[in-house]
């Protein structure tokens, strides 16, 4: 860290210098992990309150800030499938301030968009992973489908009939539902919402028919009877709810989509600061407490490096677009 200092006159310092003086002329620059933070850092979560992003960005940050003594805090900036927050993050000042919740849908946006106006490599830089969890398919607990195999054989006898609800276009909700309707050879009105946690209640209403979400948005509802849940995805059932089959023991084998959630900053945020965070992330997502929690949710936390979970940002964005493509997704 010393000798980052001492290299200020280096042309790497000089660059780097100018690309956060650019993103903000007053902003102190923290170099070091032992200066940071000096000021509340934001979590940015690009969706509206009660979604699965909402969630662990809110349990991640009320945890950094019980371990450090420092304050973080979530901000939902909502609008766009996620691009208006994730926009504002690549246009923050890059002194380890402001973090973005990035999830599946990050990954999936430019099957929809044939311009985003920012780049997940050239402006952002990936941080830690946070969970990844299976998804759970619910209707509401009026819904007369018992079983996947019951909605299945209804949805093909009844081309667009029935309609799914997500967290927006080009959302996780929706292209999980996308792939479920090609794998199931069923076809499903979709109506999008300006996030997870508006269809979950519009589910819970019964003013939609399939809802397609994250295993920690999914669990409470259906414990508490207001949804009802007919498959799982991942290899086993989940501990919370033990009563409900995999999509391989419902009869849909090759449906295996799962979810992540993950932190990125702005491009240009100090090395120091970027591994800080990372190493932070894992100290709290493997204390014991949180893990059996996450356990009882479905969920897990694997830990990778900063460079490791970039790589597989860039591995996910090449699945969608594999997926976009095998679904007929065109880009608008």
């Amino acid at each position: 860290m010393h000798a980052m200092r001492n290299r200020r006159g280096s042309r790497a310092f000089q660059l780097f210098a100018r690309l956060a003086l650019a993103a903000s002329a007053a902003a102190p620059l923290c170099a070091t992990a032992a200066d940071w933070p000096t000021k509340p850092v934001r979590l940015v979560v690009p969706y509206s309150p009660g979604g699965t992003t909402d969630y662990a960005g809110r349990q991640v940050a009320q945890r950094l800030s019980e371990l450090t003594g420092k304050t973080f805090i979530v901000d939902n900036k909502t609008g766009a499938s996620g691009t208006i927050g994730t926009l504002d993050v690549a246009r923050s000042p890059a002194d380890g301030s402001t973090f973005l919740v990035t999830d599946t849908t990050y990954t999936m946006l430019p099957l929809l968009f044939a311009k985003l106006p920012w780049d997940h490599r050239s402006d952002l830089v990936h941080v830690a992973e946070i969970i990844e969890t299976p998804l759970v398919l619910i209707v509401p607990a009026t819904s007369p489908f018992k079983t996947l195999d019951a909605l299945i054989r209804h949805a093909r006898a009844n081309p667009g009939k029935l309609n799914f609800g997500s967290g927006g276009q080009a959302s996780s909700t929706h292209l999980a539902a996308e792939v479920f309707k090609n794998e199931a050879k069923v076809t499903l009105t979709h109506i999008p919402y300006r996030g997870a946690g508006a269809a979950l209640a519009d589910v819970m209403a019964g003013q939609i028919d399939v809802l397609i979400t994250a295993a920690p948005t999914a669990i409470p509802p259906v414990q508490g009877g207001r949804v009802r849940a007919l498959a799982v995805s991942g290899e086993s059932r989940l501990d919370a709810l033990p009563e409900v089959p995999t999509f391989a023991q419902a009869g849909l084998p090759s449906y295996q989509v799962l979810n992540w959630f993950g932190l990125a900053a702005p491009k240009g945020t100090p090395d120091a600061i970027v591994q800080e965070m990372n190493r932070l992330v894992g100290q709290v997502m493997n204390d014991p407490a949180m893990r059996n929690q996450m356990n009882a949710q479905g969920a897990r936390h694997r830990d990778m490096t900063a460079a490791q979970f970039g790589e597989y940002v860039n591995q996910q964005v090449t699945l969608w677009a594999d997926v976009g493509k095998r679904v007929n997704i065109k880009p608008e």
